[in-house]
C-alpha cells in the first residue's frame, strides 16, 4: 500500500452497492470522488431495457468532503418488476465534461465473458428461499472476514431456487469504538486525500476535528480526551476505587472516533478497496509502548484488506438491508437511564455519539426502505453540502429525536427488523438498571405488524433466547450495579420488556411459524422454542449467526457452553426459576463440531420451503466450510 497522488483518485471509491428492493423501486448507493448526475438503467432477464423516464430516477447527493459524494439512486420502473425473477442495471456518470459508464469506471465489477451487455445482475426475490444474515464486523480481528463470502454464493448458484435472496446485516456493521491503530492511521490519511469536512467542538479538551488529528493522545490514548464521570455503580466503585473514568465504558476504546470525518473514513474503508493504494500503514511515530501492538494490528488489517474485491462484487448484487447495535454507535449504547444521562448531559459526548449515529444513516439506514426516512433526507440535504457540514449539532439532534429506524419489508414471508436501541423502556426505579430493549408502544406496533400472518421473520440484533448460564451472570452482575461490566443487554434483562414480549408469542393470533435472526454475541446457535402446555403451539426457531469478524474467547465459551448445558438443560428443574418458564428451548446440534455452539467466524444461510417455513439453518464458515443445524427427529 503506498500513497499515490490526489489527481490519481478513482471516480467510484464505494460501491456500487444494491440495497432496497421492491416490484416498485430498485435502489442503488455508492460514493464518488466527484460531483456528479447518475443515469441508472435496469434491464430484464431478456436484456431488454425497462422504460425509466427522468422523474423515475430520482437522485439523492450528499457532499461531506471536497472529493466524496454519497448518492442514492432510486430507480422506478413503469412497469413493476416480476417477483422472483432476475434482472440488471448499470449506471451513466454525468460529470462537467463528459460521460462514464458504470463499465467503464469499474470493469473489473463485470464478469466480461458471461456478460457483453455491460450490465450487473441481480435477483428479486418476492418470495424467500435463501435468506443470508450476520453480524459483528470488526476490521483488525485476527481472522478470515466471512462476508465476502457472498460473492462464492453468487459465483456459484445460477438456480432461482438456490440464488441468495438477500442479506440482513443485524448490527455493528463497523467497530466505531474500537479501531486498530492501522486503521486509525489510514482513516486519518483519507480524510486529507478526500478533505473530508472538519467541525468544531464544544466543551472538549480539543478544540475541533484538525487539533483532534495532531494532539498527543490521538493514537492509543483517547480516553484521556472523553469526558469523565464519578465511578457510581457499586460493584464497579469496587474495582476501580470509585475514581473517575471516561464515560464511554468499552474497554477498547484508546481509538475510540470522535470526529464525523472519523466515521466516514472508516466506513469508505471497510467497504471498499479503492482508497487503499494510496494508503501507507508504516506510521513513523508510535510510541514505544504501542510498537508491537500496532506491527500485529497491521498484519490483520493487511488480512482484512484482501478479501474487499470480493465484497465488492457482492454487495453490487444482492439486496441488503442494515440495522445499528451497540458498536456502530458505541458499546453498551443506551444500556441504562444513568448511561444516557450521562452522555447526553455532556456536550462533547453527546457530539461523539451523534456522529457515529449520522456515519450510520449515511452509510447503512440510508439504504434501507424510505418511507419513514423523508423527514431525515430533508435535513440532510441542508445540512453536508460543499461549505461543510452546516447546522451540524441541529442535525444530530433531529437524529436523536428520530424514532423509526425500524422497517418491515413485504416479502413472503415478511421481515419485521426491529430497532433494539433508540426505543428502549428505561427503569424508573433505578437509573443504572438495563433498560428494555424496546418499550411498550414499540413492542405494540410489532405485535399489530405480525399478529394474523402464517409465518414471519423478525430480526433481532440481539438474541431474545440467549444462553442462559450467561444471562444469570449478567443479572448476577446487575443486582450489585454492574450492568456496564457485564454488557447486561438481553431481552430478560427487563422485566417489563421480557414479559411483553413472551407474551407476544404466547397471543392466540401470534404467527404458528415464527423466525428470530439475531447475531451480537460472537457465536452462532438454533434454539427451537415452543409453548409448554399448548397443542397448538407457535413453532419458533431462533437462528444466532456472530460474527462476520469476530469470535468469542474460544475457551471461555465452551466452559460457559458446558456449565449451561449442566444447568440449564432442556429437562433442567433450574428452567422453571426463569422468566420463560412456561416455554420448552430446546439447542439444535451442528453437524461435526464438539458442542453445541459454533464459534467461528461465519455468516448464516436461512432456508425456506415452499410456504415459507424455516427448512434449514447452515453458517458459512470465511474458508467456505458449511455446518448444518440438525433438526431433532
Amino acid at each position: 500500500m503506498t500513497k499515490s497522488s490526489e489527481k490519481s483518485l478513482p471516480l467510484i471509491i464505494l460501491g456500487p452497492m444494491l440495497r432496497h428492493v421492491d416490484n416498485n423501486i430498485v435502489t442503488l448507493y455508492l460514493v464518488t470522488s466527484k460531483q456528479a448526475t447518475l443515469h441508472g438503467k435496469l434491464f430484464d432477464e431478456n436484456k431488454d431495457v425497462l422504460a425509466l423516464e427522468e422523474a423515475q430516477c430520482e437522485q439523492l447527493s450528499f457532499c461531506v468532503g471536497k472529493h466524496c459524494y454519497i448518492h442514492l439512486l432510486r430507480l422506478k420502473p413503469e412497469i413493476a418488476l416480476r417477483a422472483n425473477a432476475f434482472y440488471a442495471y448499470n449506471i451513466d456518470i454525468e460529470l462537467d465534461s463528459h460521460t462514464q459508464a458504470l463499465d467503464q469506471a469499474l470493469p473489473e465489477l463485470f464478469d466480461c465473458e458471461q456478460n457483453t451487455e455491460k450490465s450487473i445482475p441481480f435477483y428479486f426475490a418476492k418470495k424467500l428461499n435463501n435468506v443470508l444474515h450476520g453480524s459483528c464486523r470488526k476490521a483488525h480481528f485476527h481472522k478470515k472476514d466471512a462476508l465476502p463470502v457472498i460473492s462464492e454464493l453468487l459465483k456459484a448458484e445460477s438456480s432461482k431456487t438456490d440464488y441468495p435472496d438477500l442479506l440482513l446485516l443485524t448490527g455493528d456493521q463497523v467497530y466505531v469504538d474500537d479501531v486498530a491503530g492501522p486503521m486509525l492511521f489510514a482513516i486519518h490519511q483519507v480524510i486529507d486525500l478526500l478533505g473530508l469536512h472538519h467541525e468544531n467542538f464544544e466543551a472538549s479538551v480539543i478544540a475541533n476535528s484538525q487539533e483532534l488529528l495532531l494532539h498527543e493522545h490521538s493514537f492509543y490514548e483517547r480516553e484521556h480526551l472523553f469526558p469523565e464521570i464519578e465511578a457510581n455503580e457499586k460493584l464497579t466503585d469496587a474495582f476501580f476505587k470509585g475514581k473517575r473514568k471516561p464515560v464511554f465504558t468499552s474497554v477498547h476504546a484508546h481509538n475510540h472516533l470522535i470526529a464525523l470525518n472519523e466515521v466516514i473514513a472508516l466506513y469508505l474503508l471497510s467497504w471498499s478497496s479503492r482508497l487503499w493504494p494510496f494508503i501507507t500503514l508504516d506510521k513513523p511515530d508510535i510510541k514505544d509502548a504501542y510498537k508491537s501492538q500496532y506491527e500485529k494490528e497491521k498484519d490483520n488489517i493487511v488480512n482484512f484488506c484482501e478479501g474487499l474485491p470480493e465484497l465488492e462484487y457482492g454487495l453490487a448484487r444482492i439486496p441488503s438491508y442494515m440495522i445499528f447495535d451497540d458498536h456502530d454507535i458505541t458499546d453498551d449504547w443506551n444500556l441504562t437511564r444513568g448511561w444516557e444521562e450521562q452522555v447526553y448531559g455532556n456536550p462533547f459526548s453527546k457530539r461523539i455519539v451523534g456522529n457515529a449515529l449520522a456515519g450510520y444513516f449515511l452509510f447503512q439506514g440510508i439504504g434501507n426502505p424510505a418511507s419513514k426516512l423523508k423527514p431525515l433526507f430533508e435535513r440532510a440535504k441542508a445540512v453536508f453540502c460543499d461549505g461543510g457540514f452546516n447546522q451540524h449539532s441541529e442535525f444530530i439532534d433531529t437524529l436523536f429525536d428520530f424514532d423509526q429506524w425500524h422497517y418491515q419489508l413485504n416479502t413472503t414471508p415478511p421481515i419485521q427488523v426491529l430497532d433494539t436501541r433508540t426505543q428502549r423502556w428505561r427503569s424508573e426505579s433505578n437509573k443504572n438498571k438495563p433498560s428494555g430493549l424496546m418499550d411498550w408502544e414499540g413492542l405494540c406496533e410489532l405485535q399489530q405488524n405480525i399478529l394474523g400472518k402464517d409465518s414471519v421473520i423478525m430480526v433481532s440484533a440481539a438474541p431474545v433466547y440467549g444462553v442462559k448460564f450467561i444471562e444469570t451472570i449478567q443479572r448476577v452482575f446487575t443486582t450489585f450495579g454492574g450492568a456496564l461490566m457485564v454488557d447486561a443487554e438481553n431481552w430478560m434483562a427487563h422485566r417489563g420488556t421480557a414479559n411483553v414480549m413472551l407474551n407476544i408469542f404466547r397471543h392466540i393470533k401470534t404467527p404458528p411459524n415464527f423466525i428470530i435472526l439475531s447475531g451480537d454475541v460472537h457465536y452462532s446457535f438454533v434454539y427451537d422454542v415452543s409453548l409448554r402446555f399448548r397443542r397448538n403451539s407457535p413453532k419458533i426457531v431462533q437462528f444466532t449467526c456472530s460474527g462476520l469478524h469476530n469470535e468469542f474467547p474460544e475457551k471461555l465459551i465452551r466452559w460457559f457452553e458446558r456449565i449451561n448445558r449442566w444447568l440449564y438443560g432442556h429437562r433442567s428443574p433450574l428452567n422453571w426459576l426463569t422468566k420463560r418458564r412456561n416455554m420448552s428451548v430446546k439447542q439444535r446440534k451442528p453437524e461435526n463440531i464438539k458442542g453445541d455452539i459454533v464459534n467461528t467466524c461465519a455468516i448464516g444461510l436461512l432456508q425456506l420451503d415452499e410456504k415459507g417455513h424455516e427448512k434449514q439453518c447452515t453458517v458459512i464458515c470465511a474458508d467456505g466450510k458449511k455446518v448444518v443445524f440438525t433438526h431433532d427427529d
